[in-house]
């Protein structure tokens, strides 16, 4: 567990901030962007989770505990020497495993199974739940935009990007359960107000 002593420290007030190896980079580093991103879609869950419960809200608790696995391996750079998923094990930082992925996967059939078949694009909205859903979807795509970018620039551990591409089709498919199984999702009308 992480023990925090101090909430503020004075070390970012000239726009630089430390990353979990001590590095010290830019506030706006593609990599504190990322995670920056993946924080905020976090909180979006803390949002959709105060109209949620059984099934779903467990499955949104567990999901926020993995973004914080996931910031925490976005901000601890992987080596050079291809340090990845399998370097907790040997008591290095901690990184996101297949596994949490798999685990988004199960999920989703779960859920989808009942869902109404799909006629149209699904509009943001139908109940509370389902519209913060819709909202913190949008936000993993732009962390994973993201990620996918510092993927071009530096060593990341592939299964964060594999794991947020998994947990946007989760929220879509969870926004839709929580629309009455895709009876209530409000569908796209091409061209209804020209």
């Amino acid at each position: 567990m992480v023990k925090l002593d101090k909430i503020y420290t004075r070390g970012g007030d000239k726009g630089a901030t430390s990353l979990g190896d001590g590095t010290r980079v830019a506030k706006h580093d593609l990599r504190v962007e990322a995670y920056g991103a993946v924080d905020e879609a976090n909180a979006v869950l803390g949002l959709a989770r105060l109209h949620t419960q059984g099934l779903v809200d467990e499955m949104l608790s567990r999901i926020q505990n993995d973004l914080f696995d996931l910031g925490a391996d976005l901000c601890r750079p992987e080596k050079p020497d291809g340090e990845g998923a399998d370097a907790e094990k040997a008591g290095g930082p901690l990184r996101v495993l297949p596994a949490q992925g798999k685990r988004l996967e199960s999920e989703i059939d779960l859920m989808n199974a009942d869902l109404a078949a799909l006629t149209s694009f699904i509009l943001p909205g139908g109940s509370a739940a389902s519209a913060h859903l819709h909202h913190g979807r949008t936000v993993v795509r732009r962390a994973e935009r993201l990620v996918a970018a510092l993927v071009e620039r530096e060593a990341v551990n592939p299964e964060t990007l594999a794991y947020l591409n998994r947990l946007s089709d989760h929220l879509f498919v969870a926004a839709r359960f929580l629309n009455d199984k895709g009876g209530a999702d409000v569908l796209w009308v091409p061209g209804a107000n020209r």
